[in-house]
């Protein structure tokens, strides 16, 4: 299924697992630069809590990522929960980038060097 948005900008229901899979590997290079072991895991609220166990200041905001976990599984199997609307892709889109912000803030904050 794709939709349309932005006038001719295509996404696809694939964007939910990639949308998953951005604040995942976001959340996991914070722990890997802080030297924090964690679990093999897609569980994005077990990511969290080792996040802020580090006592970062993260907007509560950022707590709506834990919704996205569920799309490491359901998106890879079509059809197996149903149609996926317009708008909760656009959500998973924007809730990955508010994860990719706040970690790229974080990280910035603390030496990390990055370019723009």
């Amino acid at each position: 299924m794709w939709f349309d948005i932005n006038g001719g900008v295509f996404i696809s229901i694939n964007c939910l697992s990639y949308a998953q899979q951005c604040a995942e590997k976001c959340l996991k290079a914070y722990l890997v630069y802080r030297r924090i072991d964690f679990p093999y895991t897609h569980n994005i609220s077990r990511l969290l809590e080792l996040c802020i166990e580090q006592q970062v200041n993260w907007p509560e905001t950022i707590q709506k990522a834990k919704g996205l976990t569920s799309y490491a599984i359901t998106t890879r199997y079509p059809n197996e929960d149903g149609e996926v609307t317009r708008e909760e892709v656009e959500q998973a889109i924007h809730i990955a980038t508010q994860v990719q912000q706040t970690v790229r803030i974080s990280l910035i904050q603390e030496g990390m060097k990055l370019s723009e």
